[in-house]
This record gives C-alpha cells, structure tokens and sequence, in this order.
C-alpha cells in the first residue's frame, strides 16, 4: 500500500531531523532526550545520589540520559505501558500508570523513599479527535501529579509535559499551589508545531495538598 502524502512527509522530517541524527550518532534511544538534556542543564535539576521516576519512559531516552547524568550513584526508576529495552542502572516496571496495579508496583519499589524528582513525559496514543486527545492527556498529567504530591521530598520538583488546551491553566494553578515555582520551558527539540510545553514545578511545599 503507498504511504500518504502526510506520512511521507513525516518520515522525511523525521530522518531529516539534527536531533535524531544526533541520537543515531551518539548512542541515544531517542531524540526526546535532547529535551530533557536542555532543561537539565539550564535549571540544574541532577544532583549525585538523587532518586528520579521516570514516568511513560520507553523507548528510554530520558532514564538513559539521567542514568549517565547521575554516573554510578542514585537511583532511577522508569514505569510504561510498553516494554522497554532494559538500560543498565534503571529499574523498570511495565504497567498503566491509569491502573491501581501499577502505580502499587511503583510505590513498592520506592518502598517509603521518596524520590527528588519526578518526570513525567507520557503521552496518550492521538485518536485525531482533539477534545477527546487532549482529556486523556490532562488526565494522566493530573495522575502524575497525584503522584508527585505524594511521593516526592519537601522541596523536590516535577517536570511534565502538558499540551495547550482545555484544562492546562487549572493545571497549572495547582501545580503553583503545591510548588514554590512553576516555569515554562519549550525546549529547542520540540517541534515548532507541536502544542506541546513542559511545566517545571520546583520545590514542594511542605503539606502540599495530597
């Protein structure tokens, strides 16, 4: 069957893109990592011996490079609905974030540690119908939230990807809530078209609203 127009345009962007080269060439499992690496580097979020959760982590460019971040110490725990090639250092669990089974093998492995920082890059499969796409990915923001409230340090911070859209300034008053500081970042991998943007919520207040 010959491909669309769409998405052969796609697959040339794709394959024309300097950051996935850049993640052929220097070993990366995705272009998504440069990211990350951006908003890192530019807000100084790694520190040696941290405990990191990496939500909707497959492929694993993001636990890859925080892995690599963090050198030999620290912890990084990675949780997907897909399977994951494993990444030596990283601790993953395949599961639904959605579901109460995952989210209780994830707090098992923490087994009452909590963590320095969350992440949180998931994103739901696009059906093309925007209202319904942009519910579901406000939902499992709001769940990685929930999550971040309950099982981070006082002072630790989340980084999650959000789409523009109905929802996102709710979102947003409660992440300033519960965070001494909420920033934007869009960083220079994401695609120009793209709606999405990455809220950066630092420092949990003590007793923020579980």
């Amino acid at each position: 069957m010959p491909r669309s127009k769409s998405s052969a345009r796609w697959l040339k962007e794709h394959f024309d893109d300097a950051y996935v080269k850049r993640a052929q060439a220097e070993g990366m499992r995705s272009r998504a990592a440069f990211k990350l690496e951006e908003l890192l580097e530019r807000d100084r979020l790694l520190k040696p011996g941290m405990i990191v959760v990496d939500l909707g982590a497959a492929p694993g460019g993001w636990s890859q490079l925080v892995r690599r971040k963090l050198d030999e110490g620290g912890r990084v725990i990675a949780l997907d609905i897909l399977p994951m090639q494993g990444i030596g250092g990283v601790e993953f669990i395949e599961g639904d974030f959605r579901e109460d089974a995952a989210l209780e093998a994830l707090q098992a492995r923490l087994n009452g540690t909590k963590a320095d920082l969350v992440l949180c890059d998931m994103a739901p499969n696009i059906s093309g119908i925007e209202t319904a796409d942009q519910a579901r990915a406000m939902h499992l923001a709001e769940l990685a939230l929930d999550f971040a409230r309950n099982w981070l340090k006082p002072g630790g911070s989340f980084l999650v990807k959000l789409f523009q859209g109905a929802g996102f300034d709710d979102y947003l008053r409660g992440l300033r809530a519960d965070f001494a500081r909420v920033t934007l970042r869009k960083p220079k991998a994401s695609r120009a078209r793209s709606r999405e943007v990455y809220a950066l919520a630092s420092r949990l207040c003590e007793g923020a609203s579980r």
